[in-house]
């Protein structure tokens, strides 16, 4: 296991079954009652930028279930929004704090807070990538689909940090991913090369009835990001005819499964009886968040 996670690249193909294992065996212990004071005596601080509901509820249980203790802090209430450097506060909350869990919106502050903690430090999202995001997702489909070689994952809509953390999953696991986008929404460049370096198949087509054909997996993500809502009214219009609705679904297999990290917009990216449908593991894939994110902080701490 590597000391931070910045990126899902930071993790091997084994470091991610590890992990899958470690948060499918507390899955199971949770799920009888049986519970764990692994990390006594341990505190995560939990430094938002952006606001949350699934990051921060699973983080925070996390550490409460695990014995820890979590310590949530807005930007806005620290120093931090007062002017004092990102260096200076990495070096301040090593030394009270065991972990530092970060959801910002720059990956640069990321990489700032990493280079001067002497604690692990985890993106809980970044304008370029959401990692933690895709652990639980991989859970998800091992659950379903009990593997992931040669599985078809098509994504559906922005080539956003999801989209990012999504092709980096794919070429770590042997999924193949297709991702259909609107020209001007593709994923990074760079994400798309180191996908490649990784033995990783990546497909970008403009087509969604192309990029869902044959898929074992479709997933999208909001088309309005936050940071992005001065472009609500043209993401709309250039995202319309990008919906995972039941039009779509027929041109997966007949068992595909769908995904999207939420919070859904109904009616936008993801048609309401497709999300609230018989396809959908939208909730056991937010549940997952919680899962992957003890197994991250056992194997960390």
């Amino acid at each position: 296991m590597p000391s931070h996670l910045l990126s899902l690249a930071d993790l091997s193909y084994p470091d991610i079954i590890n992990l899958l294992d470690t948060a499918s065996d507390m899955k199971e212990k949770r799920a009888r009652g049986k519970t764990s004071t692994a990390l006594k005596n341990k505190t995560l601080a939990m430094l938002f930028e952006k606001s949350s509901t699934r990051t921060r509820i699973s983080f925070e249980v996390a550490m409460t279930e695990l014995g820890g203790h979590a310590i949530y802090l807005n930007y806005k209430d620290i120093q931090l929004g007062r002017g004092e450097s990102v260096a200076d506060t990495a070096r301040v909350m090593s030394r009270y704090v065991n972990a530092i869990m970060a959801r910002v919106y720059k990956h640069e502050t990321l990489i700032e807070l990493s280079k001067n903690a002497t604690v692990p430090v985890i993106n809980g999202l970044s304008d370029i990538e959401h990692p933690c995001q895709l652990l639980a997702d991989l859970l998800t489909i091992r659950e379903y689909k009990g593997k992931f070689k040669g599985l078809n994952f098509s994504w559906i809509g922005d080539g956003n940090n999801v989209c990012n953390s999504t092709i980096l999953a794919c070429a770590l696991t042997g999924m193949k991913i297709t991702v259909a986008c609107p020209e001007g929404y593709e994923p990074r460049n760079d994400i798309v090369e180191k996908a490649k370096e990784l033995g990783g198949t990546v497909n970008i087509v403009r087509d969604p009835m192309k990029a869902a054909k044959n898929a074992d997996i479709l997933s999208t993500d909001v088309w309005v990001s936050m940071g992005d809502e001065d472009e609500y009214d043209q993401r709309l219009h250039d995202f319309k005819p990008y919906q995972i609705n039941s039009k779509l679904l027929e041109q997966a297999k007949h068992d595909v499964m769908v995904l999207h990290c939420l919070p859904a917009h109904r009616g936008e990216e993801i048609a309401a009886d497709i999300v609230d449908g018989p396809h959908s593991a939208v909730f056991d894939q937010a549940e997952n968040r919680l899962h992957a994110q003890k197994a991250l902080l056992m194997k960390l701490l």
